[in-house]
């Protein structure tokens, strides 16, 4: 078995997270065919089939990104809150957003933002992935969204996985009670190897191989009181079909695209593997970009990041409109809280719960608006407080998941997808 350590985040609370691949395990001793079989009963036993195949991009920040920065500025207030940044118009009246944004701001009748989400104040992606904190999820194991994804599309997305995440694995990405089975594929550099055939395996051999496998699974299934290996050759099929088939390999291959669409990404490429991966019939890719924990030199740190989360952003969105999908696929982009509103003696912003703000495009939602409001100074939500919850409920009601679908955890208890259910009616269509 490979490993195979991804990036990592040191954030100020000491921890380091570090993404993490083990090729053809998926992080247990099950491989590629076996991931199939047990997807498939678990397939045969959910309570509701996704016959969507809408599809989300979730982009996150990790470490918290400044809402009084980005898409929450506040000119009018005392220098020591509004900070360096000055506002820019976009091209909906009303709303403005940071002037290293201005991509963004050219399209904002494409884009949206939510300004008053309330959230914890926990270094961690849990919540904004499951909808649920770290401290909770620590015994509760909530799912993320793309293990539910996975779960509803398991044994109908071919040789596509459900769910990829291009930022290796973390807290927040993992499936809970869902099962292993439902963990994103991870292609971390020297993972995609696993996506080939191996060194001197030609397609001839390939069969002669898959042919034997077929004469063990017969004497298996003569010995095999529990009929549980009946009907399991199929998914043997659609393990080699992932190999041989190369749409995902394909799709990570961002050299299949011309000169001037790998130019316009250069420095975020993530944002192009993402859009190919959603093209090729991934349900939910997730990726991230930068380090946001901007306790000291915030607005240095942030004059070099935006421009490029202004890049990608603007070039993926663009690309899902020409190519006619900008109704298929909804994009969010947020961290875990906001920053302080009052700058700190390090040029710096501090951790911030009561208040954060989130980008959103596409899925058919209404674009060309900020929901909600923050305080003066940026404290609080003026009105229209929001629960990641809701935003999540949101994605789930594009991609066609009702999130009052429960499933079993390990002990037995049916677990509702979210508690808090209700969408942003702002945003519906």
């Amino acid at each position: 078995m490979l490993r195979i350590l991804g990036s990592s985040h040191r954030f100020c609370d000491g921890a380091t997270r570090r993404d993490f691949l083990q090729i053809g395990a998926f992080g247990t001793a099950l491989t590629l065919a076996d991931l199939l079989r047990y997807q498939a009963v678990q397939a045969a036993s959910k309570k509701q089939t996704s016959r969507s195949r809408k599809a989300a991009i979730m982009i996150y920040l990790p470490g918290g990104p400044s809402h009084m920065d980005m898409y929450d500025l506040k000119p009018d207030a005392p220098k020591e809150f509004r900070g360096e940044f000055n506002p820019i118009a976009t091209n909906v009246p009303g709303v403005q957003i940071c002037e290293h944004f201005p991509l963004q701001a050219k399209m904002w009748d494409k884009l949206a933002c939510i300004r008053s989400i309330v959230s914890v104040d926990e270094h961690s992606d849990s919540l904004v992935m499951t909808g649920y904190p770290d401290r909770v999820n620590r015994t509760a194991d909530h799912p993320s969204f793309g293990s539910v994804v996975s779960k509803l599309r398991s044994g109908d997305n071919g040789p596509v996985p459900p769910f990829v995440s291009l930022r290796g694995m973390s807290r927040g990405t993992e499936p809970g009670y869902l099962g292993i089975a439902h963990r994103p594929f991870t292609p971390s550099g020297p993972g995609n190897q696993n996506l080939r055939l191996a060194n001197g395996v030609t397609i001839d051999r390939l069969d002669e191989r898959k042919s034997l496998l077929d004469q063990f699974d017969d004497t298996r299934r003569e010995i095999d009181a529990s009929g549980t290996m009946s009907g399991m050759d199929a998914y043997t099929e659609k393990a080699i079909e992932m190999v041989t088939a190369g749409v995902v390999r394909d799709a990570l291959d961002i050299r299949k695209e011309d000169d001037k669409t790998r130019e316009r990404y250069k420095g975020v490429e993530q944002f192009l593997t993402a859009r190919r991966l959603i093209e090729a019939g991934v349900g939910c890719v997730t990726l991230s970009i930068g380090g946001w924990d901007t306790h000291g030199n915030n607005f240095t740190t942030l004059k070099r990041q935006l421009p490029m989360v202004d890049k990608g952003i603007a070039n993926l969105i663009q690309d899902l409109h020409d190519r006619g999908m900008q109704d298929d696929v909804v994009t969010i982009m947020w961290g875990e809280f906001g920053r302080t509103p009052k700058v700190n003696n390090n040029a710096g912003r501090d951790h911030w719960a009561p208040v954060m703000s989130a980008l959103i495009a596409g899925g058919g939602l209404r674009m060309g608006q900020a929901v909600g409001a923050s305080t003066a100074k940026g404290e609080r939500p003026k009105d229209n407080p929001l629960s990641v919850q809701r935003v999540l409920s949101t994605i789930y009601h594009v991609l066609g998941i009702d999130p009052s679908l429960t499933f079993t955890n390990g002990s037995g208890r049916p677990m509702y997808i979210l508690d808090d259910r209700e969408p942003v009616k702002e945003l519906l269509g």
